[in-house]
C-alpha cells in the first residue's frame, strides 16, 4: 500500500488488529496505521477475515471509526456552561473543576432533596464500553435513585421481560442457530442494515447466501420492504402494531392442527392454548392485512422445517403490545420443537457468562412505580416515557438534577420537544459524552471519555447474543491523549467524590470496598471473570487478538434454565392478563386501523446511520438523502400530494415539517421517517454542513403510549399528513 506522504522518506507503517464497537455485530478489524511525525493516523480500514465470528465483513460505519477519532467536532477536554438560553457560552475547564462541579451538583441535590430526585439515563453506547460496563453501572448503584432509565425502554425491554419470565433471566435470550437453521421467519427486523439486534449476526448478507445454499428460506412480515424483505424468499406486508395478531393465530394453528412439539420440562400448554383459541387466522387477516391462507402455510412450514428459528425485533418490540409479540416468537419456538435445537434456537455459551455468574441481575418487575403515573420498574429502571413528567411535577421525589451518560435522549426518546424543555429548567444537569448535542447542551457541565480506538474492549454483552460462541479481547489501538480519561476513570471520580459530599456518610469499611473495587481497571476485572468460566483466558486472547472460537451453538436444555424449578412455564400471568387488552383493542379500533385522514407512523434505521449520532462522517452522511417521509403512491394521490414535495407530519403531541417520497416500498395507510434526525445546530459545537437534513421522529411520538413492560410504543403512532 502506499503512503500519503508524497515527498521524504516512506512513512513507516503497521497493521493492528482491533475490533468494532458501534453496534451489536462487534465485527474484528484490521487497520493500517501510518506513523507519522504529527502523530499517528489510520489510512484504512477493513474487515479482519480471521475473526472466528465476523469472518471479515464490515460494514460502513466500521469504516468511518476513525472518523470519530479525528472528529475535529468531538469534545476532549471538560467544559461547562457559562449563562443560560441564547446567551450561554461554553468554556474549557480543568479535569478536577468539571469533577468536583458535578460531584458538587449532584451530591447538593441529594442532601437537600433525597436521592429520587437524581434521575440517571444511560445511552445505547454503554451496553458497548466495557469501562461502562464494569465501572459506570457500579457508580449509577450507589447513587441508589429509583430514577434510572436507559435507552432499553425505547428499544428491547419487551425481550428482557419475556425472558425473565420463561427463563428466569432478563438477558437468557434465545439465538436462531443462523449458520444451521433451514427456516428463518423475520418479524419486524432488518438485519441487511443492523447485522442483527440480540441476535449478535455479523456477515448476515453472506450467512444469507448459505441459508440458501443448504436449501433454506427467510421469510419475512413488515409493513416496509426493508433491506431484508428485498432479499427474502417471501415478504408480507402487515400493518403496524397487528404483528401480535398474526403470531397468536399461528399458535392457534399449531394446536388446530395438532403440530405442537414441546420439550418436556415446558408447563402451561392448556392455558396457551385456551389463550389463543378465538383467535383465528381469518381473525388476524382483518386485523393485519396477512391472508389467512398465508398464515396458515407459513405455519405449516414453519413446524415441518428441518430446523426453524423466528425472530422479531424492533418492530415487534416498539409497539404498543411488545410483550405479547415477544411471548408469542418463544411460544413458536417452543411449541414446535425449534427450542434448543441446532437449526432452530439455542443460548449461546460465552466465555464471560453474565447470566450464569449473575453478574447482571436475574430482573423484576413492580417493585416501585413512577411518582406521577404509577408505570412500574423493570430491572431497576422506570421507562423514560415518564422522564419529562417526573421533572416537571413539583412535590417530594421531583427529579431536580440528571445525570446522563453517552444518551441523545432528546432526538431518541418519546415527546423530545417536551424533554428538552424540562432538562432546561432543572437545578443541574451533568454529561459523560463526547459531543455537544441536542441533549447534552442543557447540562452544566460536560466530561468527554476517550473514544473506542483509545481503550481496550471485551464485549461482556454481545457474546451473550451471538450466534456463535466466539470470545475477543481487543487492546487500545492508541494511547490515550495527555490529561485525557476513560470513561471509567470518570465514573470512579464521580463516584467516589460525590459520595464524599453526601450528608449521611458510608461506613469506612464499605467506603474503602468501594474505593478498592472502583480502582481496579476493567482488563483486570474481565482477566478474573475468564477465569470463572474456564472456556479461554486472557493470556490466549492477547495472543489471539483476532478472536477465539468456542464453537457452534449446542443444546443446553434444561440446566442452563435460570428457573427455580427447571421449567418453562410458558402462561405467564402477565402476560395472558394483556391479552384482553389486546383484544379489546382490535375489537374498539378495526385491528389498530387509524381514524379516516390518518396514517401509522412506524420508524426506520440505516445501515449509515448510528442512531442520533455520526451524523458528522462526511463519509456516512454523503450520496443520496435519506430522510425523507416515505409514502405509498396511492397515499399521495389520496392527500393530494406529489414526490418531493414538503409535509406537514401531525401527531397528538406535536408536528414537523419534511421532504415526502413516494415508493410502493411502504404498505398503504402507513408512513415512515428515520431515526436519529433532527439535529439541532444553534449553540453546538458542530459545523452546521455535517449535520444531515431531516426531522426528529420523535417530535412525533407519544410517552403515554407504552408497552406492558414499559418500553415506549414508538411505531405505529397515529398521523396526518398534510401539504406544508
Amino acid at each position: 500500500m502506499e503512503t500519503a506522504e508524497t515527498t521524504g522518506p516512506p512513512v513507516p507503517q503497521r497493521r493492528v488488529l482491533a475490533a468494532c464497537n458501534l453496534c451489536e455485530a462487534i465485527c474484528g478489524l484490521e487497520l493500517t496505521i501510518e506513523d507519522r511525525p504529527a502523530g499517528p493516523k489510520v489510512t484504512s480500514i477493513r474487515g479482519n477475515p480471521d475473526d472466528p465470528l465476523s469472518r471479515g465483513h464490515i460494514c460502513p460505519k466500521g469504516v468511518a471509526l476513525a472518523d470519530v477519532y479525528e472528529d475535529p467536532d468531538r469534545l476532549r477536554h471538560p467544559i461547562k456552561r457559562v449563562g443560560r438560553g441564547a446567551d450561554a457560552e461554553w468554556v474549557e475547564i480543568s479535569w478536577d473543576e468539571a469533577l468536583d462541579l458535578t460531584a458538587d451538583g449532584l451530591a447538593a441535590t441529594i442532601n437537600e432533596h433525597g436521592r429520587n430526585a437524581l434521575g440517571v439515563y444511560l445511552g445505547n453506547p454503554n451496553a458497548h464500553s466495557l469501562g461502562a460496563q464494569t465501572h459506570g453501572v457500579q457508580m449509577v448503584k450507589g447513587f441508589r435513585t429509583r430514577n434510572k432509565f436507559s435507552a432499553s425502554s425505547v428499544d428491547q425491554v419487551p425481550h428482557q421481560f419475556v425472558a425473565w419470565q420463561l427463563f428466569g433471566h432478563q438477558l437468557l435470550i434465545p439465538i436462531a442457530d443462523l449458520d444451521r437453521t433451514s427456516y428463518f421467519l423475520v418479524f419486524g427486523a432488518n438485519p441487511m442494515a443492523s447485522n442483527g439486534s440480540l441476535m449478535t449476526v455479523p456477515d448476515f448478507p453472506n450467512r444469507l447466501r448459505e441459508l440458501r445454499q443448504r436449501g433454506g428460506r427467510m421469510v419475512v412480515l413488515d409493513p416496509r420492504r426493508t433491506e431484508t424483505a428485498k432479499v427474502a424468499d417471501e415478504h408480507h406486508f402487515v400493518r403496524p402494531a397487528s404483528d401480535a395478531v398474526v403470531l397468536l393465530s399461528m399458535l392457534h394453528v399449531l394446536f388446530e392442527e395438532d403440530l405442537t412439539t414441546p420439550p418436556v420440562y415446558v408447563e402451561g400448554l392448556e392455558s396457551v392454548r385456551l389463550a389463543v383459541a378465538d383467535i383465528t387466522p381469518e381473525h388476524a387477516a382483518e386485523a393485519s392485512g396477512v391472508p389467512a391462507e398465508e398464515i396458515r402455510r407459513i405455519t405449516r412450514e414453519f413446524a415441518a422445517a428441518d430446523g426453524a428459528a423466528a425472530y422479531g425485533r424492533i418492530g415487534l418490540s416498539t409497539q404498543g403490545f411488545g410483550s405479547i409479540c415477544q411471548w408469542a416468537i418463544q411460544c413458536l419456538n417452543i411449541l414446535t420443537g425449534n427450542f434448543d435445537r441446532e437449526g432452530g434456537v439455542l443460548f449461546p455459551e460465552p466465555a464471560v457468562d453474565i447470566v450464569g455468574k449473575a453478574i447482571v441481575g436475574r430482573g423484576h418487575h413492580d417493585v416501585w412505580r413512577s411518582r406521577v403515573r404509577g408505570i412500574p420498574e423493570f430491572a431497576g429502571e422506570l421507562p423514560v416515557s415518564v422522564l419529562s413528567e417526573e421533572i416537571e411535577t413539583p412535590g417530594e421525589g421531583q427529579v431536580r438534577a440528571v445525570l446522563t451518560v453517552a444518551g441523545n435522549l432528546v432526538l431518541s426518546t418519546p415527546d423530545g420537544r417536551r424533554l428538552a424543555a424540562a432538562l432546561s429548567g432543572l437545578d443541574f444537569m451533568a454529561a459523560v459524552d463526547i459531543y455537544l448535542n441536542e441533549t447534552t447542551r442543557h447540562a452544566d457541565v460536560i466530561l468527554p471519555p476517550t473514544t473506542a480506538l483509545e481503550r481496550e474492549q471485551y464485549d461482556l454483552v454481545f457474546h451473550t447474543f451471538a450466534v456463535r460462541n466466539t470470545a475477543r479481547f481487543t487492546p487500545a489501538v492508541f494511547e490515550k491523549a495527555e490529561g485525557a480519561m476513560h470513561d471509567w476513570e470518570i465514573f470512579r471520580e464521580i463516584a467516589l467524590r460525590t459520595a464524599a459530599r453526601l450528608d449521611k456518610k458510608k461506613s469506612m469499611a464499605k467506603a474503602l470496598t468501594e474505593r478498592v473495587s472502583l480502582s481496579v481497571s476493567p482488563s483486570t476485572l474481565v482477566t478474573t471473570l475468564l477465569l470463572t468460566g474456564r472456556r479461554t483466558t486472557m493470556r490466549a486472547l492477547r495472543q489471539h487478538p483476532e478472536g477465539v472460537d468456542l464453537g457452534p451453538l449446542r443444546p443446553t436444555m434444561p440446566e442452563r434454565l435460570q428457573t427455580k424449578d427447571k421449567l418453562i412455564h410458558l402462561a405467564p400471568d402477565r402476560i395472558i392478563a394483556d391479552l384482553g387488552r389486546l383484544r379489546e383493542t382490535i375489537a374498539t379500533q378495526r385491528g389498530n386501523a387509524p381514524a379516516d385522514g390518518e396514517l401509522v407512523l412506524i420508524g426506520r434505521r440505516h445501515q449509515r446511520d448510528n442512531n442520533s449520532w455520526m451524523h458528522n462522517s462526511e463519509r456516512l452522511t454523503k450520496g443520496k438523502p435519506r430522510h425523507q417521509l416515505l409514502m405509498h403512491p396511492d397515499d399521495l394521490a389520496t392527500h393530494g400530494l406529489t414526490d418531493g414535495t414538503r409535509v406537514r407530519i401531525s401527531s397528538r403531541v406535536g408536528e414537523v415539517t419534511t421532504e415526502v417520497r413516494g415508493t410502493d416500498d411502504m404498505m398503504p395507510g402507513v408512513v415512515s421517517l428515520p431515526h436519529g434526525y433532527g439535529h439541532q445546530a444553534p449553540g453546538m459545537r458542530v459545523s452546521r454542513a455535517s449535520l444531515v437534513e431531516g426531522v426528529s421522529i420523535n417530535d412525533l411520538t407519544d410517552p403515554d403510549r407504552l408497552d406492558i413492560s414499559g418500553n415506549a410504543a414508538l411505531n405505529g403512532v397515529p398521523v396526518t399528513v398534510s401539504q406544508a
